[in-house]
């Protein structure tokens, strides 16, 4: 049995996702030498020793998770302390959180920072799976089978956006919205939440502005306009974005020679770390990162079609659809298609909470996959033999 459960898991699935963290590494030690040295006083290694212990942990807990049976998640039980959990460290934020960036987003214990909107990323995506797999015989049935779960996804939504957290709980948001478009509802039923959501969410949003979005990030979508008009201002991070991403060319400067992380790239082994890639690896390191990405998105897509069980398939397309959106978040962020939103790079950028919150949710997809690889090869078998 443990032989043929071994031999049912997606080893491509995991390699891609070893790789990207250990590339990851590298590019977190390159992009924070030199910004730990001169902004903190800091040893040259010390983010990426810190990301090295964050990857030890992330990847034990992410073999815990792969041999979790993923269909247990869907208990009352566990989907209650999970609903519970994500609720209660959210509102923890707003008495013992700790402000950086602005944003009261994370609980401080010593060097170690947690953020909640992290793990309530994953929370969404379970809770939303669970409940719409479960109310396949009446989906759509607006007031029993579309409504009630939407409450929980409001009122995370709002809770991150007021810590504030603008882009954090837009990506909640368009989670949710994937799992919602492949829960089987109808369109009529969607094109009613959009119109709802349209008519909710603009006076909120307008009559909140102040509250909801900091000076620095209205700045943000002003400078997207023209970054050049006011560079060592509002433009400043996009500027210095686009002058290493240019550098870079074909092969890149070479690993380690990055000219912009030395003081002029604010958040190099965060935010901007793809900006360092392209600086000194080219178009090459950038190509890798993309192509990786890619394989895991659309590898977990095309595990959820093949998934014939409702709640693993909505999962694998919850899970894929996050790290798809928040690539593109980060991407076109330093890219200046969209606004800077403070977004990581899935298993590239530095972070702890990014990097255990990634391992959970590959536990699950690799699990997912596990199982449908497990009834297409074994369990088709067995079902020959039978009529045979």
């Amino acid at each position: 049995m443990l032989k043929k459960i071994l031999k049912c898991y997606d080893y491509s699935l995991i390699i891609v996702m070893v790789l990207l963290s250990l590339f990851g590494l590298v590019m977190v030690y390159s992009a924070s030498m030199v910004w730990a040295v001169q902004r903190y006083g800091l040893p040259s290694d010390f983010f990426y020793q810190k990301q090295k212990l964050f990857l030890i942990g992330a990847f034990i807990v992410f073999l815990i998770v792969v041999l979790f049976p993923y269909k247990a998640m869907k208990s009352n039980k566990i989907l209650g302390f999970i609903v519970l959990m994500s609720l209660f460290g959210l509102g923890a934020l707003f008495v013992f959180g700790h402000i950086a960036g602005n944003a009261q987003s994370w609980f401080k214990i010593g060097q170690l920072s947690l953020q909640p909107s992290e793990f309530t990323k994953i929370a969404v995506i379970i809770y939303l799976s669970a409940v719409y797999a479960k109310k396949q015989s009446y989906i759509n049935e607006f007031n029993k089978g579309v409504v009630p779960p939407l409450v929980y996804l409001v009122l995370v939504c709002i809770l991150v956006a007021i810590q504030p957290d603008f882009g954090t709980a837009v990506i909640i948001f368009l989670i949710a919205a994937s799992i919602i478009l492949s829960s089987g509802m109808n369109w009529k039923n969607i094109l009613k939440l959009i119109l709802i959501g349209i008519l909710v969410v603009s006076p909120v949003a307008l009559v909140m502005k102040d509250e909801l979005f900091t000076k620095e990030q209205l700045e943000r979508f002003e400078a997207v306009k023209n970054p050049f008009e006011d560079e060592l201002d509002t433009g400043f991070h996009l500027t210095n974005s686009f002058l290493a991403i240019g550098s870079g060319g074909i092969n890149g400067l070479g690993l380690g020679k990055s000219i912009q992380k030395l003081g002029y790239l604010p958040e190099s082994h965060t935010d901007f770390i793809m900006a360092v890639i392209a600086e000194e690896l080219g178009v090459w390191g950038v190509s890798f990162v993309i192509l990786s990405l890619g394989y895991i998105v659309l590898r977990g897509i095309y595990i959820g079609l093949k998934c014939k069980d409702p709640f693993g398939s909505l999962l694998a397309i919850g899970i894929s659809s996050m790290i798809g959106i928040q690539s593109f978040i980060n991407l076109a962020g330093i890219s200046g298609f969209i606004p800077l939103t403070g977004v990581p790079l899935p298993f590239i950028s530095y972070g702890g909470s990014s990097l255990l919150q990634l391992s959970i949710a590959m536990g699950i997809l690799v699990n997912v996959s596990m199982f449908v690889n497990y009834e297409r090869k074994f369990k088709k078998n067995k079902e020959k033999k039978i009529v045979a």
